[in-house]
């Protein structure tokens, strides 16, 4: 097989959850300009159009549909609206993700259970609803988008932490059961990514600290995280499933 073929994604469908910027645009781009069509799940209107706009340049089937992965009502109808737009999905990539800083002496349980149904819970519901249709045709993928915080304490946001840790186990535990029918689950480990989620920390010693442990010297972007989505959601990693894949700059190593 000739390697372009084997990161060709012409023909299947992905979702992209918090697809409106970020590492999650970044994929989500990736995805497209290998030939996926790209369904964007994500809480604002506007910045899902402007990516829609990006996708459909790209010239793939495209929609963008405004979501709170929180609300689990409406996770279903809005895997059912992909499916009716662009057909049944062969990739599900679960993105999105925040952060509420507090620590275990002043957090409140709300803001606890808002992380954990954003960054794990969701992504639990809405493979398993991938999940079965992709069992039903014997091929799929999973992605999941979790953090140097799975394998780190965070002490300002433990829920981010906790939430992040879950989704590594998660990951190995649906990779254990799906594999049987034909179905990859698989993690991605972002490192400190330009995006607006890090843009508070410019300017402060621990970015300084974050660029001296780096490796490569610098914060990636969020294009960066693509060729690794592209490679997971490929059959060039038929046969790799439950595994880890940092794309950090070599942060972790250290």
């Amino acid at each position: 097989m000739a390697a372009p073929q084997m990161f060709d994604l012409s023909g299947r469908v992905a979702v992209v959850t918090g697809g409106n910027g970020g590492i999650g645009r970044g994929i989500a781009l990736g995805l497209a300009a290998a030939g996926a069509a790209v369904a964007i799940l994500a809480r604002n209107e506007s910045k899902n159009r402007a990516v829609l706009e990006e996708l459909r340049a790209r010239g793939v089937g495209a929609i963008a549909r405004t979501l709170d992965v929180t609300q689990r009502a409406a996770l279903a109808p809005a895997i059912a609206e992909v499916e009716r737009a662009l057909g049944p999905v062969d990739i599900l990539v679960n993105n999105a993700g925040i952060a509420i800083p507090g620590g275990v002496l002043k957090a409140d349980a709300a803001s606890w259970d808002r992380v954990l149904e954003t960054n794990l819970n969701s992504c639990f519901l809405l493979s398993q609803m991938a999940a079965r249709s992709m069992a039903a045709r014997r091929r799929g993928k999973i992605i999941n988008i979790a953090s140097e915080y799975s394998r780190f304490g965070n002490p300002i946001a433990p829920s981010y932490a906790a939430s992040k840790g879950g989704l590594v186990q998660l990951t190995k535990s649906m990779a254990v059961e799906l594999a049987p029918h034909n179905i990859q689950v698989n993690a991605i480990v972002p490192g400190w990514i330009e995006s607006e989620m890090t843009a508070p920390i410019k300017g402060r010693p621990f970015y300084d600290e974050i660029i001296r442990r780096t490796p490569a010297g610098r914060l990636g972007m969020p294009e960066e995280c693509a060729g690794a989505a592209i490679f997971l959601a490929s059959c060039a990693s038929d046969f790799v499933t439950g595994a880890t894949i940092f794309v950090d700059g070599g942060y972790a190593i250290r």
